[in-house]
């Protein structure tokens, strides 16, 4: 069976079309090599530029942080800062909003209208993003957790849903 190629309308954007900015993913302090290299793969997928804030969890020519990012890692837009100092210079400079994502917030990821230059925050597996930092965010959002006794989802899934919330109110899902 053959399958005809549709031509993408003009007035759509896409991730592969994109010449906008768009936001971005930050992770800072990753702890966990394949949270970490699952993001990347998202990343890829998207065209979203990935920002690692170090001190990392582990190395990046570690196995199971390449295994979980298959080989998509030559995709991954990576931007790797030294410490917080640095990306918070790297941040200001390009300019846009801090969101930073935790489960100390009231306010919905949802509820937020998300921007193009926006950066999306998610901190360490254990302790989440510095109170310092988020305390700099103009929003701090949460991704509800309908069961009391769940307080978090894994970090991987929580990158994934923040961001694809941004995609889809900014228009870059497509069918």
């Amino acid at each position: 069976m053959r399958f005809r190629q549709l031509k993408a309308k003009k007035t759509k954007k896409t991730a592969s079309s994109r010449t906008t900015s768009m936001p971005k993913i930050v992770l800072v302090y990753p702890e966990i090599p394949p949270n970490t290299g699952n993001i990347a793969r998202t990343c890829a997928a998207t065209a979203t530029e990935l920002h690692l804030v170090e001190p990392l969890g582990f190395e990046l020519s570690d196995r199971y942080l390449k295994r979980a990012g298959l080989d998509y890692w030559p995709h991954v837009n990576l931007h790797v800062h030294p410490d917080l100092e640095s990306f918070c210079n790297h941040q200001q400079t390009l300019g846009g909003r801090l969101i930073g994502f935790t489960t100390k917030s009231t306010y919905s990821y949802i509820e937020i209208k998300y921007k193009e230059d926006d950066w999306l925050l998610f901190g360490s597996e254990s302790q989440g993003l510095p109170p310092k930092l988020l305390n700099a965010c103009e929003y701090a959002a949460k991704i509800p957790m309908p069961h009391s006794s769940v307080r978090s989802l894994n970090l991987s899934v929580s990158a994934a849903i923040g961001l694809f919330e941004a995609m889809r109110q900014l228009g870059y899902l497509s069918s």
